[in-house]
């Protein structure tokens, strides 16, 4: 079996949607016999189909997120409102009117200064996050063009009339509402219709527990909360009621047993007309695992479109949910566990709120919500900027319309301007102050879950290093990098080992990869025409390193050359690589396949015999083929075929698309084409859903997902597929990690976590000056915060804490100078444990490269790696110690014997058992 070191199958590898429940048709008759309206409700129920040899992954309780959390999407409200802000309207070309909004704001008082601009439009609006700097401005059309409007019928123009904010904060209203409703309704066992259920008076002593768990009985008459279409004057929608806050958000329960009762009404009309026009509803049943279970089509309701089935086992005190969805909802998290059984109730509330408020968002995603809202907001734009025709001569300034976003005006206008923002900062804040004290305003961001730790968490590696970092990767628990001025360096986890030079500064490494299973270091050096890719075996570099403080120079690195790659400016490498390692460098616009094939034993005797084989693995590697393309590739990917006999593909991104290229033919097939007028490739990550080829598509601010389905000999079937769908980033992204179930985001100032099953926000932690250096195991990444605040920078938002009723100052916010000359910054490197994110043990080679060498047998006396100065006398190794070297290499290898055992016996190789194992 590989080993979960070679890429780790599971963090590009396998995912699956299968989790989220099967779509099923389900039917049931009414107590007379008569066929219900059918419907198609996608079931989870936690357990997977019982043909796959699925062995369950340890639930954590680190999964459950709420998907595109308010600070996702209440950006007006939130960072707009009550500051210094512009606003602008305009005609696209099109002729259809948009409105603009810009702020600059300091990123979660981080001191991380940047602009957030919102763009209004019919089709929906968009959010985009920019870094600022302090000696280029950006202006209105800048911004519009990274939101890709480039052209105008007429330009932006600036509204100046405070009045604005009032329209704006409306116009965000139909994003949805940042509290819910939520039926509960009551069944006893047995009961198949709605009319049976709505009848009960009242409920048994565990729904009530249950109800005691959701949130706290409040007395509805003269209630001053949320109050989700309850009356709150004349108690003539009962007495009391179920109510609670959740991160920020207020719920109301709508409870069948706590909504009037009629006698004369079979139908119990007033019970039906709340829960019914619930979108989300629970339905509680009393009864064991064996009674006839609920079904959706008992309820006759064209507006619920999720149903969330709880029952209570007294034998173990446990909860057990199972989920329904209307087909059209797209999926949402968090995925039940296997079995859905939760002995801890506080950890039950917990997964089954954010469950279903991710499943109403989700469900104000279907086509039929996704329509009505749209209208709404089209209508509302436009009636808007009629409004604002007859103002435009005398309300706006063209004069500023494209100058920068933040005017710098001469003295006697700077006193109008500052009474001018003053006025707007009032009118601003007394709004958000009204809308707070209305219910509407989602005031507080404060988990008020359990306290937990994330499973993004950053843990500091190496503190103030002081070069500029080009490329790294990980090489057991240590880390390579090669930096700008001082060459490539073996780093440790460890504040007393200094770094240790591997390869001295006239090597200038640009790429690398570490492969440990196959003893191999590939890089790619210097540029232009002199540019080349070396290969250098492991073993040899780490011998180097141990005995005689070896340090590389570019002279020593002649046989590790790879001949025909002269002038490569990119290459890449499949992420499964079994038996064979496939790369593909980039020659300009010419592409070679060159490929190494060797079975495990040789790579073992090569570490093992020490002396005997050359150093340089140069030998092993043999060219295949050149293939031509049009232009010379941004972005390279491998894709793996399913059969492995010529279906093997490459994803390469020029000019303004994505191109499939059959790696045996050389043919191409347009994949994606790119319709923006400046495009910035990021990525093409390769991911397999259920076995099948897909593609993560990364450029600008936006990530597609594409299927791709095998070459049939010839041509590719791209096809739209149902399962593609696609995202924008909140900012652009300089780079991109994919480790399931989350795909973050690198960019210049933060680390945006999202889910890849939806592309949904979880999290986005600030980091100023952030660099990503390695991903293909553990993330490393560099940021010039120091530890300290790096580190909370991960927990929560912070900006919640400064509550909406203390306004601020309407001054700009002040941010730190940039460093003087002669100051250089010093760089912190962190790492993100890949076993954290994809929640499983990892089986890797823990060892550093650097290994401790037990010198004398009786008294086992431990010498570190010298620093890099000091000459050591060169320790020649002793029989027993490459006998000891070759065992534990084969056992980092193949995995120890008893372990090799243990997987068989659970089904299967150890990646196929840790393709899902993130639940």
């Amino acid at each position: 079996a590989n080993s979960a070191s070679e890429d780790l199958g599971c963090r590009r590898g396998e995912f699956s949607r299968k989790h989220y429940g099967s779509v099923e048709l389900l039917i049931s008759s009414d107590a007379d016999g008569a066929i219900q309206r059918a419907g198609r409700f996608r079931v989870e129920n936690g357990s997977i189909d019982e043909t796959s040899d699925y062995t369950p992954g340890t639930w954590r309780r680190t999964d459950v997120h709420l998907e595109n959390p308010e600070y996702h999407t209440r950006w007006y409200f939130k960072y707009f409102l009550g500051k210094v802000h512009q606003n602008y309207v305009g005609t696209d070309a099109e002729k259809n009117p948009f409105f603009l909004s810009v702020v600059l704001s300091d990123q979660n008082n981080q001191r991380v200064p940047q602009y957030r601009a919102i763009l209004w439009r019919r089709t929906g609006t968009l959010k985009i996050s920019l870094p600022y700097s302090p000696t280029k401005t950006l202006s209105v059309k800048s911004i519009l063009s990274a939101m890709n409007v480039d052209r105008f019928e007429k330009g932006p123009r600036e509204i100046l009339n405070p009045e604005i904010q009032k329209e704006l904060l409306v116009l965000e209203e139909q994003e949805g509402s940042v509290n819910f409703k939520f039926g509960v309704l009551y069944a006893k066992d047995g009961q198949l219709t709605d009319d049976e259920m709505f009848s009960n008076e009242s409920g048994s002593e565990t729904f009530d527990r249950f109800l005691n768990l959701l949130g706290d009985s409040i007395c509805l008459q003269g209630w001053a909360g949320y109050r989700g279409g309850l009356d709150t004057k004349n108690d003539t929608t009962g007495i009391n009621s179920i109510y609670t806050v959740y991160q920020g958000h207020e719920l109301m329960f709508h409870v069948s047993t706590m909504l009037p009762y009629s006698k004369e009404n079979k139908q119990q009309v007033e019970r039906k007309r709340h829960i019914g026009n619930d979108i989300v509803t629970i339905v509680f049943q009393e009864g064991d695992d064996t009674s006839p279970s609920f079904k959706p089509s008992m309820i006759r309701s064209h507006f619920t479109h999720i149903f969330a089935l709880v029952r209570y086992n007294s034998q173990n005190d446990s909860y057990r949910l199972k989920i329904f969805s209307e087909e059209s909802v797209p999926l949402f998290g968090p995925p039940l566990p296997t079995p859905p059984v939760f002995t801890d109730h506080q950890e039950f509330r917990d997964f089954l709120l954010v469950k279903l408020i991710n499943g109403e968002k989700a469900t104000l995603e279907t086509p039929t919500f996704a329509q009505k809202r749209q209208r709404t907001l089209d209508m509302l734009i436009r009636s808007l900027y009629q409004d604002l025709m007859p103002d435009m001569p005398k309300n706006m300034l063209n004069r500023r319309s494209f100058s920068d976003v933040l005017p710098e005006s001469p003295k006697s206008a700077r006193k109008k301007e500052e009474a001018r923002q003053a006025e707007f900062v009032r009118v601003g804040q007394a709004l958000k102050l009204k809308t707070i004290v209305r219910g509407d305003a989602p005031t507080s961001l404060v988990t008020t879950g359990l306290c937990r730790k994330e499973p993004w968490e950053s843990q500091s590696f190496c503190s103030s290093f002081p070069y500029d970092i080009v490329c790294g990767d990980s090489w057991g628990q240590s880390l390579l990098v090669a930096t700008d001025s001082a060459g490539v360096m073996l780093l440790e986890d460890s504040p007393t080992l200094p770094p240790v030079q591997v390869f001295d500064k006239t090597l200038t490494v640009k790429q690398m990869h570490v492969l440990e299973p196959q003893d191999l270091l590939i890089a790619r050096a210097d540029k232009g025409k002199d540019a080349r890719l070396y290969v250098y075996r492991l073993s040899t570099l780490k011998r180097g390193i141990e005995e005689r403080q070896l340090v590389r120079t570019k002279c020593d690195s002649r046989e590790n050359k790879l001949e025909k790659t002269k002038g490569c400016h990119l290459y890449s490498i499949n992420t499964h690589h079994g038996v064979e390692l496939r790369i593909v460098v980039a020659i300009r616009n010419k592409l070679l396949l060159i490929t190494r094939k060797q079975s495990r034993l040789d790579c073992l005797s090569s570490i093992a015999t020490v002396t005997g084989t050359t150093d340089s693995p140069v030998e092993d590697f043999q060219y295949i083929r050149e293939i031509c393309l049009c232009d010379s590739p941004v972005v390279m990917a491998l894709v793996d075929g399913p059969t492995g006999e010529n279906d093997h593909m490459i994803c390469v991104a020029y000019r303004h698309q994505f191109d499939l290229i059959n790696e045996s033919t050389g043919d191409a097939y347009r994949l994606h084409h790119v319709d923006s007028n400046r495009v910035n490739f990021v990525a093409a990550i390769d991911v397999y859903e259920d076995g099948e080829a897909g593609l993560l598509l990364c450029y600008n601010n936006i990530c597609i997902y594409k299927k791709v389905c095998p070459f049939n000999g010839a041509t590719p079937m791209i096809q739209p597929n149902t399962s593609e769908f696609h995202f924008s980033w909140n900012q652009m992204p300089n780079a991109i990690v994919c480790a399931f179930p989350y795909i973050l985001a690198f960019t210049t100032d933060s680390i945006e976590i999202r889910l890849v099953v939806n592309g949904n926000l979880v999290y986005t932690a600030v980091v100023p000056e952030l660099q990503l250096t390695a991903s293909r195991s553990d993330i490393y990444f560099i940021s010039s915060a120091p530890i300290n605040s790096a580190s909370n920078c991960s927990s929560r938002d912070t900006s919640s804490q400064s509550s909406p009723q203390t306004p601020t100052g309407y001054e700009m916010p002040v941010f730190p100078s940039p460093l003087g000359d002669g100051e250089a910054p010093s760089k912190h490197i962190y790492k993100i444990p890949l076993s954290n994110l994809i929640g499983r043990s990892i089986e890797r080679p823990l060892k550093s490269p650097l290994v401790n060498k037990v010198l004398t047998a009786p008294a086992p006396s431990v010498i570190g790696p010298t620093p890099i100065i000091a000459s050591t006398t060169s320790l020649s190794l002793s029989r027993m110690e490459i006998k000891e070297i070759a065992s534990r290499t084969r056992k980092e290898l193949l995995g120890d014997e008893t372990e090799k055992n243990e997987q068989e016996n659970q089904g299967g190789r150890p990646e196929e058992n840790s393709r899902d194992q993130h639940h």
